[in-house]
C-alpha cells in the first residue's frame, strides 16, 4: 500500500512525506479521523516510505526488498495491534498475533474496513473486540528487539480507543521513552475514549473526510460507474466515507439485480407465461434463502410505491429513477382492489421462506397468484 493507492488526503500525504524526508520523525504519532477516511492505509504507505531504500519525492520505490514485503504485509519489522476477542480457535486470551493472517488478508482486501467488517472477518460480529494488557505485554517483548532489517521498526496500532485500561497504562512508559528508530502510529476514530497520558505522548495528525472529487473519482476508477447522477448521488451519501461508498455500490448492485427478477415476475405473471414462470423460478432459487428474502422486501417496497403513484398520494413513493420509469406503465396495475392481498402474498412468501419452505413450490405458488390478483 503506497500513498498513491490512498484516496485524496492530499494535504496530509505533503506533511507525512516532509516529516519522512526531514527525518525528523516523531516516536509516536496519532491518526485521529473518521471511519473511511483512508487512516490505516495512510499509516502503512507512511512506514513503507520511512523504510523504502530507495524512496521517490512523492511515494516509495515499489521494488526494492522492503517495500515487496511491505506490499504483503510481512515486513518483520512491522507490527500490528488491533481490537480481538476470542473465538474457539484463538482461547480465553487472545492477541492481535492469533489473527494475522486473516488481518493480512482483511487489510489487503479492503483497507478502508471499520470495526463491524473486521469483526466479520474475524469471526466475532456479536462480541466487542479490546487491547488488552497481554497484548500491550507482546508490544514490549516485540520493540525490546533489534530491528530486522529495516531502519525503523513500526508499531501501528488500530483503533487505540479500545485499549482498555490496563493495556493503556502499561504502554506508557515505552511510548515515552521508545527504543531507538521505534515509531509508534496510534489510529483513532474517538480520541475522547484515549486516557490523557497516552494523547499527550503523541503527536496528532487529523485526517480529515475525502472531499468530494476524489471520492468520484475513485468511484469510478474502482467500480467503472460512468452514471453521473449515480456518482453524485453516492458521493453525497458517502459525506467523506469511502466504506459507507463501497457498501452503497453493493447495494445497488443488489437493488439492480432484484428490480430485474421483479420486473421479469410481474411480466410473466400477467401473460400468466407458465414456462417463463418456470425459468423465473429456476434463476430465482439460486442464491440462498436470504437474498430471496431480500427480494420480498424489495418486491413489498415496489408494490407499495406503485400504489402510492396509482393514487397519486404525492412524491413519497421512494422509487428511483430506473423504478420510476417501470412504474409509471406499471402502476396501473396495483389499486385498492388488490393492493393488500399481494403485500399479503409476499409476506406469506418471505415468511415460507424464512421457515426453510420448499423454495420452487414457495415461489410457483407466489407467480399463480399474482397472475390472478394483477388481472383483479
Amino acid at each position: 500500500m503506497q500513498f498513491k493507492d490512498i484516496i485524496g488526503q492530499s494535504e496530509v500525504k505533503t506533511s507525512l512525506l516532509h516529516i519522512a524526508n526531514e527525518r525528523r520523525v516523531p516516536h509516536a504519532l496519532l491518526f485521529a479521523g473518521n471511519e473511511g477516511a483512508g487512516m490505516l492505509g495512510l499509516a502503512i504507505a507512511f512506514a513503507r516510505y520511512l523504510n523504502c531504500e530507495n524512496p521517490q519525492e512523492t511515494d516509495s520505490c515499489q521494488e526494492c526488498s522492503s517495500c515487496r514485503k511491505y506490499s504483503k504485509i510481512i515486513h518483520p519489522d512491522l507490527h500490528f495491534v488491533f481490537p480481538v476477542a476470542s473465538t474457539k480457535n484463538s482461547g480465553s486470551n487472545p492477541v492481535s498475533d492469533d489473527f494475522l493472517t486473516v488481518w493480512r488478508e482483511s487489510v489487503l482486501s479492503n483497507p478502508y474496513m471499520g470495526l463491524f467488517q473486521w469483526y466479520e472477518y474475524m469471526g466475532v460480529e456479536n462480541k466487542q473486540g479490546t487491547i488488552t494488557r497481554n497484548e500491550s505485554i507482546q508490544i514490549i517483548r516485540k520493540l525490546s528487539l533489534k530491528n530486522f532489517e529495516a531502519t525503523y521498526k513500526v508499531m501501528i496500532i488500530w483503533m487505540a480507543e479500545k485499549m482498555n485500561m490496563y493495556s493503556a497504562n502499561k504502554l506508557l512508559k515505552i511510548l515515552e521513552e521508545p527504543p531507538e528508530n521505534t515509531v509508534f502510529i496510534l489510529i483513532a476514530e474517538n480520541t475522547d475514549q484515549i486516557i490523557p497520558t497516552i494523547l499527550s505522548r503523541t503527536q496528532l495528525i487529523r485526517i480529515p473526510r475525502i472531499d468530494k472529487i476524489s471520492m468520484a473519482n475513485a468511484l469510478k476508477d474502482n467500480y467503472d460507474i460512468r452514471d453521473q447522477d449515480q456518482i453524485d448521488g453516492l458521493v453525497r451519501l458517502a459525506e467523506g466515507n469511502f466504506l459507507t461508498a463501497i457498501e452503497a455500490v453493493k447495494e445497488t448492485e443488489e437493488i439492480s439485480y432484484h428490480f430485474d427478477m421483479f420486473v421479469k415476475l410481474m411480466r410473466l405473471c400477467f401473460s400468466v407465461d407458465i414456462v417463463g414462470i418456470s425459468s423465473w423460478i429456476d434463476e430465482m432459487a439460486k442464491p440462498g434463502r436470504e437474498v430471496q428474502k431480500q427480494f420480498f422486501q424489495y418486491a413489498l417496497r415496489l408494490i407499495r410505491g406503485n400504489f402510492i403513484l396509482n393514487v397519486k398520494a404525492g412524491d413519497i413513493d421512494l422509487l428511483s429513477g430506473e423504478e420510476k420509469n417501470f412504474s409509471s406503465r406499471f402502476s396501473k396495475f396495483i389499486h385498492p382492489g388488490n393492493v393488500f392481498l399481494i403485500s399479503d402474498e409476499l409476506n406469506k412468501a418471505c415468511t415460507h421462506i424464512e421457515y426453510n419452505g420448499y423454495s420452487r413450490l414457495v415461489f410457483f405458488d407466489l407467480a399463480l397468484k399474482m397472475a390472478r390478483l394483477l388481472k383483479a
